[in-house]
């Protein structure tokens, strides 16, 4: 089973191959975990497409709030 931890690296290359495998490409997820590479697989991938929709929708409906930097 692969790691659940997802490095810097394989954020970009799962933000790249969203780009060209869209939500009407076949086999999407299988695709885009090949193009990460490093044991990920389509389910992972999927999840993990998830989870950034999720955090996504929480942040436009102002569910989580913006850090205090200063």
């Amino acid at each position: 089973m692969a790691s659940a931890q997802w490095s810097a690296k394989e954020n970009k290359l799962f933000e790249r191959a969203l780009a060209v495998y869209d939500k009407d490409t076949p086999d999407r997820w299988y695709k885009v975990a090949r193009a990460i590479g490093g044991g990920k697989t389509a389910e992972e991938v999927k999840r993990h497409y998830e989870i950034l929709v999720d955090d996504i929708k929480k942040i436009e409906s102002g569910r989580v709030a913006f850090p205090n930097y200063n």
